[in-house]
């Protein structure tokens, strides 16, 4: 992933960025009381998104400028915004009624400042682009959060008629069957016909809209609904045809349709890379030195802890699970695969709930000090592990150890290194490690005041305490 940091002139004339400046920090040693952050591709310089889930765009504005940026994330993804049916279940983001860009999460006008706002904070925006769907045919006629009209064959916002959705109009039943999981309706979504010259113009000029308010890049929703050639052909009729895209592809073992197919288009969500953290953190993390195997490449491979939808079907671990959570996190941003998303959310019980305090048309701007949203990102520990990812950003893995079960460490050749510790006790090693000597900091610490001392030899000691992590970085850098 790259994208670069560009003015807004300069963005609203290229249409994307390039995420780029290499931060500097310290070494890390926390009980881990919070939550953390995930880790990047050997090879990529500055690739971390915070993916803001159903935060307002006034929100996101703010904690761009008051957070986001200052911490060193990249880039942030927000809900869709296009206008939508109405409820308060978050899913209703999620079913398309026309392609304005007005939703319950706000007006075009306070998009349009939020995207500059973070860009002058340097921080991108991904925008998750639902564009496989309208809603669905079980909605029958109804009227959109902006107040537009539609029904089940009829979206005169578009305008999109009978013609412009597949002929199955049945559910998909049978995920062993291309065509119908590519050709038919998932849980009732009214299926887009995106082998259509018009359906793809009519997707581009909505795509390209956000491209000319500064979005930076997607991540393509249900992409494993739609045909890869289908994607590659919309992606042709970009403003940008390079902005950067990350496909929503959840392969499965058996199944015919496997994110690899995706690659040619740009990044894939690499599902099972979340699913193996929520084994190896529930028993022993030590199995983590193979987690790149069998996977996608890592320069193509996007990576997370959770995401919106696994949080609510346990697929992956959740901030639910407390501290092996927050180090899964910290394994992620510290290791060397993937382009990582850090995840930012709010609480919940019932899975289809809305963000708090969300209405039918509305939704709240996000409290960090009210307890209902998650805000991960403002962790000391995530944003230590920020500053480590962009630190050791396109260093190797070395210096593997691990004591067969749950205590591993590893380095990032002479930029850094970090010890993991899964225990319920405390853990006291002497680490062989390729840094330099010298003095080195706690990042994850928060205040840099936590120093180790690397010997002449490489080696230094240290207390890693239960369910936490040490991570060095040079002192002052």
């Amino acid at each position: 992933m790259t994208l670069a940091r560009t003015s807004t002139t300069t963005r609203r004339r290229r249409g994307r960025r390039a995420l780029g400046t290499t931060l500097a920090a310290g070494v890390v040693a926390t009980g881990l009381a919070a939550t953390a952050t995930p880790a990047s591709a050997v090879g990529d310089d500055d690739d971390v998104i915070l993916n803001m889930f159903q935060w307002t765009w006034t929100s996101v504005a703010q904690e761009c400028t008051s957070t986001i940026g200052p911490a060193g994330f990249d880039a942030v993804q927000v809900s869709p915004p296009q206008e939508h049916i109405q409820g308060t279940e978050w899913w209703t983001s999620y079913q398309p009624v026309s392609y304005k860009i007005e939703s319950k999460l706000g007006t075009r006008e306070e998009f349009e400042a939020m995207v500059d706002a973070c860009g002058e904070a340097g921080v991108g925006v991904v925008a998750d682009a639902v564009v496989n769907h309208t809603t669905g045919a079980d909605q029958g006629a109804g009227t959109g959060v902006a107040g537009t009209s539609f029904a089940e064959d009829d979206f005169p916002g578009v305008p999109y008629g009978a013609g412009d959705f597949n002929d199955c109009r049945t559910n998909i039943a049978n995920y062993g069957d291309r065509q119908e999981v590519q050709n038919c309706r998932l849980v009732s979504l009214q299926d887009l016909r995106t082998s259509s010259p018009g359906v793809q113009d009519k997707i581009a000029g909505y795509l390209n809209d956000l491209i000319d308010l500064g979005v930076q890049g997607f991540r393509i929703d249900a992409a494993k609904h739609m045909p890869a050639e289908d994607l590659a052909a919309i992606k042709a009729k970009l403003s940008d045809p390079d902005v950067y895209w990350v496909q929503e592809v959840i392969g499965a073992g058996g199944e015919p349709i496997q994110p690899a197919e995706y690659v040619g288009n740009g990044d894939v969500h690499e599902f099972n890379y979340g699913r193996q953290l929520k084994e190896a953190f529930g028993g022993q993390i030590s199995s983590l030195q193979g987690i790149a195997d069998g996977k996608l490449p890592s320069e193509q491979a996007g990576v997370f802890v959770d995401n919106h939808d696994t949080e609510r079907n346990g697929e992956t671990l959740t901030y639910k699970d407390g501290d092996a959570y927050r180090l899964a996190n910290v394994f992620m941003l510290a290791f060397g695969y993937g382009s990582p998303s850090v995840y930012t959310g709010y609480t919940f019980d019932d899975k289809d709930a809305g963000a708090p305090g969300a209405t039918a048309t509305g939704v709240a701007d996000a409290e960090c000090d009210s307890g209902a949203w998650t805000c991960t990102h403002r962790l000391p520990e995530i944003q230590g592990m920020v500053t480590f990812h962009h630190a050791v950003a396109g260093t190797e893995v070395t210096d593997w150890w691990d004591d067969g079960g749950n205590q591993i460490a590893f380095g990032r050749g002479e930029a850094g290194f970090v010890a993991l510790n899964n225990g319920d006790g405390e853990a006291e090693h002497t680490y062989t490690t390729s840094l330099p000597a010298g003095e080195y900091t706690n990042v994850a610490a928060g205040d840099g005041a936590e120093t180790y001392t690397v010997a002449a030899d490489g080696t230094f000691t240290a207390t890693v305490p239960a369910r936490g992590a040490v991570a060095l970085l040079p002192a002052g850098a």
